[in-house]
């Protein structure tokens, strides 16, 4: 029986490479990357080597580590991963609108959306806000931030390919977005008044300390503390506690768990956590 041909590869990358990858991108975003996301790191990261003009992964790693500057964006940016879509887990939704209603005397009332990636998810926030209060100018701010600005610039502009909104209802999509035409054929941007309650702005979660104000209504964290580790989420948890309300809620992905930090934050519901009384003081 004949075996497979190896995979040709235009750059070395040894497990040495590999190890020294892992260590940076832990102290520079916090993300633990598993041994299986080898081919990942490899594929995305030689296109960095080749615009760079470079000829091996360690002279790469020694000038990012040695020079570093705009490359650290870059090589961040490489390996963030951006999984999203608009009303990604639709009950959060559905409660978020139950809790702007019972708020509603209280406003502005402010929300954030933590990992932002290419913007779905604080859109999707903003058309909840406006379909709760009947209008394009709802009593609500939105803090969008990401650590990965490509993906930041993306949301920002707010322009998508059509079929990623092919599974909203007609008349959401009518009321919020805008069907290009000619040269955008194919694609859709959100109407400039949703894009008005949307701050984007760069954050790195592993950053000390957060400068996005608050006390937050509502905070959603959802599917980016996967990337982390125990500890890293822990470090994480208890800078986001500060950001919440007294009755703030925060807003987690269905396969995270925070057994860990029972005494950070509290859950209350299906993928919902309050703060633990004492937290964030």
């Amino acid at each position: 029986m004949s075996l497979p041909a190896p995979v040709s590869r235009d750059f070395e990358f040894n497990d040495r490479d590999f190890r020294r990858v892992c260590e940076l991108i832990h102290q520079r975003a916090g993300i633990a990357l598993a041994p299986a996301k080898r081919d990942m790191v490899y594929g995305r990261l030689s296109r960095r080597l080749r615009a760079l003009g470079m000829h091996t992964f360690q002279q790469y790693l020694d000038k990012l580590e040695r020079d570093g500057g705009g490359e650290w964006e870059a090589f961040t940016n490489a390996l963030t991963t951006n999984l999203t879509s608009f009303f990604r887990e639709p009950h959060h939704f559905e409660k978020l609108r139950e809790e702007l209603q019972a708020r509603a005397n209280r406003a502005p009332l402010q929300i954030w959306s933590c990992a932002a990636s290419t913007g779905e998810e604080p859109y999707s926030l903003a058309i909840t806000a406006c379909e709760t209060f009947g209008t394009l100018a709802p009593p609500v701010r939105i803090m969008a931030t990401d650590v990965d600005t490509q993906v930041l610039a993306t949301g920002a502009q707010g322009v998508y390919a059509l079929d990623r909104i092919s599974g909203l209802d007609p008349a959401i999509k009518r009321r919020y977005f805008q069907r290009g035409t000619g040269p955008n054929a194919g694609k859709c941007r959100v109407v400039p008044a949703l894009r008005r309650l949307i701050e984007f702005r760069q954050l790195n979660l592993l950053a000390p300390r957060y400068d996005v104000g608050g006390p937050y209504d509502a905070l959603f964290c959802r599917n980016v503390m996967i990337y982390f580790d125990k500890p890293t989420q822990r470090a994480i948890l208890s800078r986001l506690v500060q950001h919440m309300g007294d009755d703030g809620l925060l807003y987690t992905g269905h396969s995270e768990n925070y057994l860990h930090a029972a005494d950070l934050i509290q859950p209350c519901g299906r993928t919902l956590y309050r703060r633990a009384k004492g937290a964030g003081a």
